[in-house]
């Protein structure tokens, strides 16, 4: 069952890249009191993820963080040494906190993965943008198929999102 606005995140592990390597973190110790904008691409340097997707929520940081977001994160279905490469290659280290889920745990948890074994990718995210508040989903936005990005996309959230703060 997929995950609707109103629902709470379900409890799932996550892998980030702490100082001394990766270490795992509950979906409550990243959501947990916080306001999250929290952003799904189904790979790290797929086109698509690489030259629109992280850029434009890079782009929009300033935004989100004006109108409450506290954390943008995002999530895919890659190890977290790929993730943190990613992160570092975008610019997005230090600003986008990188949750690796990969095995697909959360993105099936979330009842938003998808099969992509067809083109050599396995079982992966589907891509999505939400607004997580204290745990509960507040703005989903889900992409009808992977290369498009624009419900997704970080401008499309901000604009759901109106005036928050």
């Amino acid at each position: 069952m997929t995950i609707k606005v109103g629902d709470r995140l379900p409890d799932a592990t996550f892998t980030v890249m702490g100082s001394e390597g990766p270490k795992a973190v509950k979906t409550a110790d990243v959501f947990a009191g916080k306001t999250v904008a929290l952003f799904a691409v189904p790979g790290a340097y797929t086109p698509t993820c690489h030259s629109k997707h992280m850029p434009g929520f890079l782009a929009h940081m300033d935004q989100l963080k004006g109108k409450g977001v506290d954390e943008v994160a995002c999530t895919a279905v890659n190890d977290i040494f790929v993730l943190d490469y990613w992160a570092k290659d975008t610019g997005a280290a230090g600003k986008v906190t990188m949750l690796a889920d990969g095995s697909a745990e959360f993105a099936k948890a979330v009842g938003l993965q998808i099969d992509l074994t067809e083109r050599g990718l396995g079982v992966r995210s589907m891509r999505y943008a939400m607004l997580v508040e204290d745990g509960v989903v507040k703005v989903l936005n889900v992409d009808d198929a992977p290369p498009i990005h624009d419900k997704s996309s970080a401008e499309t959230l901000c604009s759901v999102m109106g005036d928050r703060i």
